[in-house]
């Protein structure tokens, strides 16, 4: 048997109705042209907690070590890695360069951790966002049926009343 790690690509998405509101993650995972497929949603969350949450299933859902290669249209997410903003983020203690606090900051640690601890090999590469990946578009419909499917489980779902179909959803509060 060999020892040498298997080659894993990872698409994922999140989305949000309403920043914050609630919010779906999908992703897929793709070995040797076998593909699964995951997603789940949150309450009164943000788009860049979803696009996290996504990474952080995936690279979580595999077994054994892998070569992990994580495509996203996620700025947020790739920029952290490639332009080494999470390496900066650690040695600021959890700080920006303005000295804020790093936003979702338990976040990127768990996806640090989990990487971490089930020993992968990750790389991360951005692809564009609503375009012609058919692996990221269905990303964003897994993370869209996901907040339809929270929406149905809180009873925000389409109702009939008489002859006018309406979607009841949580009202925004005023701003100001």
């Amino acid at each position: 048997m060999s020892d040498e790690k298997k080659r894993v690509e990872i698409y994922t998405d999140g989305a949000c109705s309403g920043n914050p509101g609630p919010g779906g993650w999908g992703a897929i995972l793709n070995f040797r042209g076998k593909t699964k497929e995951l997603s789940g949603h949150m309450p009164n969350t943000t788009n860049n907690r979803m696009e996290l949450f996504a990474v952080i299933s995936a690279i979580g859902a595999l077994k054994e070590p892998c070569i992990v290669h994580v495509y996203s249209d996620s700025s947020y997410i790739v920029n952290a890695f490639q332009e080494n903003w999470i390496g900066n983020w650690q040695g600021n203690g959890w700080m920006t360069s303005t000295k804020k606090p790093v936003e979702n900051s338990e976040l990127w640690q768990l996806l640090l951790h989990t990487i971490k601890i089930k020993k992968h090999d990750v790389h991360f590469h951005k692809v564009k966002g609503h375009a012609d990946d058919p692996l990221n578009n269905r990303c964003d419909v897994l993370a869209k049926e996901a907040i339809k499917e929270y929406r149905r489980m809180n009873g925000e779902e389409e109702t009939e009343s008489s002859d006018v179909q309406k979607t009841v959803i949580t009202a925004k509060q005023p701003a100001g």
